[in-house]
Order: C-alpha cells, then structure tokens, then sequence
C-alpha cells in the first residue's frame, strides 16, 4: 500500500497528502462535499518527481479523509485554540461537514483506520529514515505539502507561497532552515514565510530530533504558484516549471548539506 522509492542520499521526501484513495465503504459515508476531496495536496507528488537523484520517497495513496497520516495519533491537537482539522477530518478546510449524517466515524473506527493506514505509513517512512541514518549517520526529512492560498476558516488573508516549517527551530540544526528559507526569499515572484500559520505538522514534529541527527523540514506551497485552486485543480505546466527550478535548488542543497 505505501509507496517507498529508495535512494542513496540522506535526504528523505514525505509525501502524506496527495493520495486520493478512498476505500468503498468508506467513501459510502462521505456527503457530496467529502466526495469532492477538495483538500487533497494536488499534483504534489508530480511537482517534485525528478528534481534529484538518489532521495528516498515515501507516500500514501489513501486520502487524508480516510485518516490524516500528518495527525497526532492520539487526536492532539497540532495547533490548540485554531481551526484545524482532525485525527479523521469532519469537515473540510472550509469548516463544511464532509460525512453524511450518522457517517461520522466513531472511536472504534478511527482506531481501526490508524490501524490499518496511519501506522503503515510512519512505519515505512521510519524505516527509510533510519535506513538513511545508519548510511549517513544523519538523516533529513523533507515533508511536502501544499493547500490553497487563501482559507479564511485556518488563516486570515492570502498565504505565502513558500511556507517553511521547523516547530520554531526546534526539528532541524539551523543550517539546514536558514538555506531553505534563503532559497525561498530570493526566488523572484514569490513570497516566503518561516514558522509563519504552518509550523510544521506532526510528522515534522515527531521525527525533527537534531540531536540524534534526524532533521525534519515541512514545506507548504501555496497552489495557486502550480495549479488552479478549484476544481479541477488542473496543473499548469508553465507555473510548475518555473517553481521546480526553485524547489530543485532546495532539494540540491539539501541532499549536499553535511552536519559540522
């Protein structure tokens, strides 16, 4: 079910969000909002394909309806007295509901689904990273993301289009935030923010330990930079293009960097 492509180098690119599998019985509960998927991270897994050699890849093709693999496990949440979505999403980032009434999966459900799709996932994405360790001794995770720029029921006004997240500092030695983020501001066109609405997801969170020599960067991407930001989300050739030059610069970088 997990998508692990294997490379040679320390850095390691999660891809959480853009599976758009939703299983029958499943999706049998989701109302005409839910079936939509409308929260999907398109196109992210394409916009990043090739940019460099020898990263290790590691995706989910179940949507983050069915169980949000960037979600606490135990249902904390990321960003206490926000908007945000859950463990197993009840609405969209609209604040719609996206289950039919009655649908709505209870505790025994959401266990079941951590089970079966969450757990996998970090599994995998673990044993890659440690995998990268034990080559390198270091390992940097780079979790990618995007959503739509402008959401006013998790932000006020428009996103950036670079939105880097470190907890703060605290998931990644500081070389590795201030070149991603350099890379970010000096890319002509685009706006960039560090630790800004998007601080890092749990992934990030979980697996950023510096001191172990495990770093973790998220990067979100505001899609209006790639594609259109409605149905059908049609990728634009041109605006990817010109942000995969960026973004590969990121990647290189970071697949050269060594700790001091």
């Amino acid at each position: 079910m997990i998508e692990v492509t294997r490379g040679s180098s320390p850095l390691v690119l999660g891809l959480p969000h853009t599976g758009t599998d939703v299983p029958e019985g499943i999706r049998a509960g989701l109302n005409e909002t839910g079936r939509a998927l409308a929260d999907t991270d398109w196109h992210i897994h394409d916009l990043y394909a090739g940019l460099v050699e020898e990263v290790t890849t590691v995706r989910t093709p179940v949507h983050r309806y069915v169980i949000d693999v960037n979600r606490d496990p135990a249902g904390v949440s990321l960003y206490p007295g926000q908007n945000t979505t859950t463990l197993v999403p009840l609405t969209d980032f609209d604040g719609r509901p996206i289950w039919t009434a009655g649908a709505e999966p209870d505790k025994a459900e959401i266990a079941r689904r951590r089970d079966a799709y969450h757990a996998p996932y970090h599994a995998a994405l673990a044993a890659e990273l440690e995998r990268v360790r034990a080559q390198h001794g270091f390992a940097i995770l780079y979790d990618c993301h995007s959503i739509r720029g402008e959401i006013p029921f998790l932000f006020d006004g428009p996103l950036p289009d670079f939105n880097v997240g470190t907890n703060m500092g605290t998931t990644c030695d500081p070389e590795i935030e201030a070149l991603t983020l350099a890379h970010c501001e000096a890319a002509e066109g685009y706006t960039a923010i560090l630790n800004g609405r998007f601080k890092g997801g749990w992934t990030t969170r979980h697996y950023g330990r510096p001191s172990e020599g495990l770093h973790a960067i998220q990067m979100e991407l505001a899609q209006r930079c790639y594609c259109l930001e409605q149905a059908p989300w049609t990728y634009d050739i041109a605006r990817a293009d010109r942000l995969r030059a960026h973004l590969s610069r990121i990647l290189t970088d970071l697949k050269n960097w060594r700790p001091t």
